[in-house]
């Protein structure tokens, strides 16, 4: 199973990559590829390929700011959380998804 996801905060700093390692923590702790773009300070980071997208059960992205290029992930099941919801909730977050999307 494979899940794709855009973080991005205000400053675009710490928050942002934060919310990544726990996502990416969570994944591989219960078996699941994270990949995971970064839109921070430094601008976008480790850019999601389209074949990642089309492989992935759901997309997580952040909505504290707006992300860029959303539309790629038109026709994709998506699920919107803010940064810190993300950073303390990334095990339950990989586990609902599982659960929803398991084969």
């Amino acid at each position: 199973m494979k899940v794709v996801g855009v973080t991005s905060c205000p400053s675009g700093v710490a928050h942002t990559y934060m919310a990544a390692e726990a996502l990416v923590l969570a994944g591989k702790k219960y078996g699941v590829e994270v990949i995971i773009e970064t839109q921070g300070g430094a601008g976008i980071e480790n850019r999601l390929k389209l074949k990642d997208i089309e492989e992935a059960v759901c997309v997580i992205l952040t909505n504290d700011i707006s992300i860029k290029d959303e539309d790629r992930f038109k026709g994709k099941k998506v699920i919107k959380m803010g940064v810190s919801d993300v950073i303390k909730r990334s095990d339950a977050i990989i586990l609902k998804i599982i659960d929803k999307f398991k084969e």
